[in-house]
């Protein structure tokens, strides 16, 4: 299986890793560690040397009530961040997590290669923005929106909703032109779910495999593992790891992370304990 994403086509008959890298004051765990462009291009260059296989930027948190930004915001944050990525030479591609069809043309401009869209392309000229390109693109599940996706989450089952979903957008995004060879889908962990709805999703990840795409999985230091392990967003490192080991084992492709190296090192040893001997 690859994905083509611009110059790029992933070999995904091994496990990615996605580099979380936000640019913002208030995202969940590492809000405003990385709002300049010289550190967010410092934590870069970390992570590339961790051993990333792709770094998502994103410049507008979607934790739980998050307080939505501008357009003008935005770009502000993530198209000098994707411009100085690319004047720096690296040879991998650069995502954008972005809902904003003008954010994904600006960004694609820059230099990104995928657009990571919590809403699966579902905004006015969303899909436009992307479909004459050669961009990968991640279409993800949430119920609700990052204000309210949290208030009441229910589902009859969680599994079958979600794949539903995913299924009908893909549906969508090929009858526009988008190959399938350039999507990828997301469970959306923790987008309008409860403790339950998340475990029984890492439970039966693998019935995602009959939309014979590749799937990318979010679980790094998200509130699931703080209710199961009863730690805080900065003591989950086992926790995030094991959720990655887990999520590649039932049919993962792609784990979007914020701690790269103890992944990338995890999911070596899970390469070779499954490879043919």
């Amino acid at each position: 299986m690859k994905l083509h994403c611009g110059q790029f086509k992933l070999d995904l008959t091994r496990p990615h890793v996605m580099g979380i890298l936000n640019v913002t004051p208030d995202s969940f765990s590492d809000g405003g560690h990385y709002s300049q462009v010289d550190a967010a291009l410092q934590h870069a260059l970390t992570l590339i040397d961790e051993g990333v296989d792709i770094l998502d930027i994103g410049g507008e948190s979607t934790r739980p009530n998050a307080t939505p930004v501008t357009l003008a915001q935005e770009l502000d944050r993530v198209i000098p961040v994707i411009e100085a990525l690319v004047a720096h030479q690296i040879n991998i591609p650069i995502s954008i997590d972005t809902y904003k069809p003008a954010v994904m043309s600006a960004a694609i401009a820059a230099g990104a290669s995928i657009v990571n869209d919590v809403r699966a392309l579902q905004e006015d000229g969303a899909i436009a923005a992307v479909a004459d390109t050669d961009v990968g693109v991640c279409l993800m599940h949430m119920q609700g929106t990052p204000q309210t996706m949290q208030d009441h989450p229910n589902y009859v089952d969680v599994v079958k909703e979600v794949c539903a979903f995913l299924s009908e957008r893909v549906s969508v995004c090929q009858q526009a032109g988008i190959a399938s060879n350039r999507l990828l889908i997301d469970p959306g962990f923790g987008f309008g779910k409860t403790r339950r709805h998340n475990i029984t999703l890492i439970q039966q990840l693998d019935a995602l495999t009959k939309l014979n795409l590749p799937i990318l999985v979010g679980l790094s230091r998200k509130s699931v593992l703080g209710q199961v392990t009863g730690h805080d967003v900065d003591a989950r490192l086992y926790a995030s790891v094991a959720a990655a080991v887990i999520s590649v084992m039932k049919g993962a492709h792609i784990v979007r992370v914020h701690d790269v190296k103890a992944t990338v090192e995890a999911l070596k040893v899970v390469v070779a304990a499954i490879a043919p001997i």
